[in-house]
């Protein structure tokens, strides 16, 4: 008589099969997931003094000897490059968050940045 008693058997191409679509599937959301993290561009949070820095300046323009007049165009140009500024340090993922409005905890002081921006923007050698 023949031993009837046998063990059950794998499916050998259905489990070869299974074990190739879940490693193509593994291998999707991996490319998947690299080319998001490449994509995708890195948020940097960053802090600058803006009131600091406009008082500083009007402080400044109030201590001259100029006329009234020449020294508001030049407020006036101060705050519209500090504007300028601020806008465009808030590109490529950077935040530029005003400190005196926020608890910045960890978040980088970028006001030295912002000052030489504006230096640049107005043609002076100096952030005031």
């Amino acid at each position: 008589m023949t031993d009837t008693r046998r063990l059950p058997s794998f499916n050998r191409p259905l489990l070869l099969r299974t074990l190739g679509v879940l490693a193509l599937v593994i291998a999707l959301l991996w490319a998947a997931w690299v080319s998001r993290e490449l994509s995708e561009p890195r948020q940097q949070i960053v802090t600058v003094r803006l009131a600091e820095t406009i008082a500083a300046f009007v402080d400044a323009e109030a201590r001259g000897a100029q006329d009234p007049e020449s020294s508001q165009a030049r407020v006036l140009a101060f705050l519209q490059a500090s504007e300028r500024a601020v806008a465009e340090m808030g590109t490529n993922g950077r935040v530029v968050l005003v400190g005196e409005a926020v608890l910045a905890g960890d978040a980088p002081d970028a006001t030295d940045e912002l000052r030489m921006r504006i230096a640049r923007q107005l043609g002076q050698g100096d952030g005031q």
